[in-house]
C-alpha cells in the first residue's frame, strides 16, 4: 500500500474534521475503481465502524461500500451484518450515509446484491416504527434507484422498489419516493 493511502486512514480517524473530510474525499476518489490494498485496510475500516465518533463511523461504511468491487474473497457477505448496523446508528445522519452507500455493496452481484436487496427490504417494512420512518424509506428508495442505474436497468431492482413503494400508506410519501424514480424506462 502506498504511503498515501496509508497517511489518508491514518487521516479519517484523525480529531480534525477538515483533515478527516479530505482523506475520506481521497480514499473515495481512490476506491472509485478495484485496487488491490483493500484487505489492508478491511479490518481497520470494520473496526471504525464502532467509533465513538459518528463521522469516522460514517466514513467507515462508505469506504466499506466503495471496497466491495474489490473484494474477491467475499469478506463483505461475512461483514455485511456490521455495515448494516450502522444503517441503525443513534446520529441519524450517519445512518443515512451508510444507507445511501449500500447500493455499491449490491452493485459487485454474485452473494452481495440478494442480501443487500433482502436487507434493504427488510429494513423498509421494519422502520415503520422508527421516528424518521420516511427518511429512512427514501434513502432506501434512493439507494436502489442508484443501484439500478449502475446495473443499467435492472427489472428486478426495479420491480423491488416500486412495490416496495407501493406499500406505502400515505400517498404524500409514496409520491415522494416514487418521484426517485421517475421515468425509467
Amino acid at each position: 500500500m502506498e504511503p498515501t493511502i496509508q497517511t489518508a486512514i491514518d487521516d479519517i480517524q484523525s480529531a480534525d474534521a477538515d483533515r478527516r473530510y479530505h482523506a475520506f474525499i481521497l480514499l473515495q476518489r481512490i476506491t472509485d475503481v478495484p485496487v488491490d490494498w483493500a484487505y489492508e485496510v478491511w479490518d481497520v475500516l470494520l473496526a471504525l465502524t464502532k467509533d465513538k465518533n459518528n463521522h469516522i463511523r460514517a466514513i467507515a461504511t462508505q469506504l466499506l461500500c466503495n471496497l466491495a468491487k474489490s473484494d474477491p474473497k467475499n469478506r463483505m457477505v461475512a461483514d455485511f451484518d456490521t455495515v448494516m448496523a450502522v444503517t441503525r446508528d443513534k446520529m441519524f445522519v450517519t445512518a443515512r450515509h451508510t444507507l445511501q452507500a449500500l447500493w455499491k455493496v449490491a452493485a459487485v452481484g454474485g452473494k452481495q446484491r440478494p442480501l443487500v436487496l433482502g436487507r434493504l427490504k427488510d429494513w423498509y417494512g421494519a422502520c415503520v416504527s422508527h421516528k424518521n420512518c420516511s427518511l429512512i424509506r427514501y434513502d432506501i428508495i434512493v439507494s436502489l434507484r442508484a443501484l439500478y442505474d449502475a446495473l443499467k436497468q435492472d427489472a428486478a431492482v426495479r420491480k423491488l422498489a416500486l412495490d416496495l413503494i407501493e406499500t406505502e400508506p400515505d400517498l404524500k410519501y409514496r409520491k415522494k419516493y416514487a418521484g426517485v424514480w421517475g421515468k425509467t424506462d
